[in-house]
């Protein structure tokens, strides 16, 4: 470790003051989350930071309402949809405009908060891990504290997988500070003020906390929201998909043990998003919302409606994609165009025909709809490209058509490799559009600045993007980097 100075003594205390304040008034006071998932706890002599089967639960669901803040009720579909060739911006907000044009700076509100958001969520994971064992209520079984442990941890590594696309090499933390001291402050300072990290070390980590994972979850569950061996599963064959080099021998087999479990495809589509089949047989990890103050889902209403301009408006050049393919029905349960004359005005598209994405259509406030981040058609093409790149092309096609299929369209044409790697993206653009995948699958294939880059508007000319390799990944907050004389900018920022 470096020479911790007097100066950087001075400013871990100054710190942990702020954050030791902010502890002790979070009973009072609406906090927004400390940025880096610090969590200074159990400040008294008593090591025993859960007093109750009761705290430890509340903790555990804590951690599992992050999937109703800000990140995932909005951001995350900006981040995967706004940023690819899927959407445009849409609406009035700056930070966004910056997303979608390849253009951020290390300021950029986006930026900062979902940082933010990401390490407040594996704070509270952390806190839980390290210390659900120590209960000693009699109503918390052992075989409790290990299923605890096993959901936290897969919250973890979702966090985790988020922040390493997003960053690159990002600080890892796995413990927190419980107490602050003249006499632990150079073992406490690398926690407050941790360096990043290989991208490798952070994937060891989040296939480490997904095995952990594995052996602790329950098989399935009626309510999606949780973590089970078919979400641990899914998110294992992303990790492998996505972490160079591509492991796709650990994709297929964590494929393979998705479509062995429960799950199954709806015959119709359309029924994924109507509101009529939330936790269905396809779905295999699902944010639940019941429509009430307390669980309504507001991020809805960020992408249709005709009060103000929205969010992720889609692009022509996805509307010429479905409309070249002749996808009626993924287009229709996709986009919907309504009339905004009066309302607003836009460079790319008219205002009596102005489209919506359509899938969280559900606009009521506080809106009951769930919202979808693991179904088993998003799993069933990923074993398709698994399939393709370790030399199957024939059975990769199989599994693309059972997905062309329910939306009545043809077989695929695509016999080799190359033209089967092309038709995957194309299926999985059009399957998953305004799911939050885009981005990333162009990213991990490898194709991003190729696609990104000749992408067209609706007159048919090349919107003029100009992406470049330090681009794909987003620079460390200025905030961050000014409290943290440890991390170190992402090139080009």
């Amino acid at each position: 470790m470096k020479k911790i100075t007097m100066k950087k003594i001075t400013i871990l205390f100054l710190s942990a003051s702020f954050l030791l304040l902010l502890a002790s008034c979070s009973k009072f006071l609406d906090l927004k989350p400390v940025s880096q998932g610090i969590a200074i706890i159990n400040q008294s002599s008593d090591s025993i930071l859960y007093k109750s089967a009761g705290d430890a639960e509340a903790a555990l669901s804590g951690a599992y309402s992050d999937f109703k803040n800000e990140y995932f009720e909005l951001d995350y579909f900006v981040n995967g949809d706004a940023q690819s060739d899927d959407a445009y911006a849409g609406a009035d907000n700056p930070a966004n405009f910056q997303i979608d044009g390849y253009n951020i700076d290390a300021t950029n509100s986006n930026v900062s908060r979902d940082w933010g958001y990401l390490y407040s969520t594996i704070g509270k994971a952390n806190t839980l891990i390290n210390n659900v064992n120590a209960v000693t209520d009699p109503n918390l079984s052992a075989q409790r504290k290990k299923e605890m442990i096993a959901e936290a941890s897969f919250i973890r590594a979702y966090m985790y997988f988020q922040l390493v696309q997003l960053w690159g090499d990002v600080p890892l933390q796995l413990t927190e500070v419980k107490t602050i001291s003249a006499a632990n402050f150079e073992e406490v300072y690398p926690i407050l003020f941790p360096p990043r990290v290989p991208m490798a070390e952070v994937y060891k980590q989040i296939i480490l906390d997904l095995e952990t994972a594995l052996g602790g979850v329950k098989v399935s569950a009626i309510d999606k929201g949780y973590a089970t061996t078919g979400a641990v599963n899914s998110l294992l064959a992303y990790v492998y998909a996505t972490q160079e080099p591509h492991q796709w021998d650990k994709v297929l087999k964590y494929c393979n043990d998705v479509v062995a479990g429960p799950y199954s495809l709806l015959p119709t589509y359309d029924k994924l998003w109507d509101g009529s089949s939330e936790n269905s047989s396809e779905s295999i990890f699902e944010v639940n919302y019941a429509g009430t103050s307390s669980s309504g889902n507001w991020g809805t209403s960020m992408f249709m409606g005709m009060d103000w301009k929205k969010f992720n408006i889609p692009s022509n050049d996805l509307l010429k994609a479905f409309t070249d393919e002749g996808d009626i029905i993924r287009k229709n349960s996709s986009v919907v165009f309504l009339d905004v004359t009066g309302k607003w005005n836009d460079a790319h598209w008219p205002q009596t025909s102005y489209p919506f994405g359509n899938k969280w259509r559900n606009i009521t406030s506080p809106s009951p709809q769930n919202y979808i981040f693991m179904r088993l058609a998003d799993i069933l093409l990923l074993k398709a490209e698994a399939l393709n790149e370790t030399g199957d092309v024939s059975g990769a096609a199989a599994l693309v058509n059972q997905i062309r299929t329910r939306v009545n369209l043809p077989n695929t044409t695509a016999s080799n490799q190359a033209a089967m790697r092309l038709a995957i993206e194309k299926e999985r653009r059009l399957e998953l559009a305004f799911e939050g995948h885009r981005w990333y699958d162009l990213k991990r294939t490898g194709r991003v600045i190729e696609v990104i880059n000749n992408a067209k508007d609706q007159s048919g000319q090349n919107l003029g993007y100009q992406l470049t390799q330090n681009r794909l990944l987003w620079p460390i907050p200025q905030a961050e980097m000014d409290k943290n004389a440890y991390l170190v900018q992402n090139p080009g920022y």
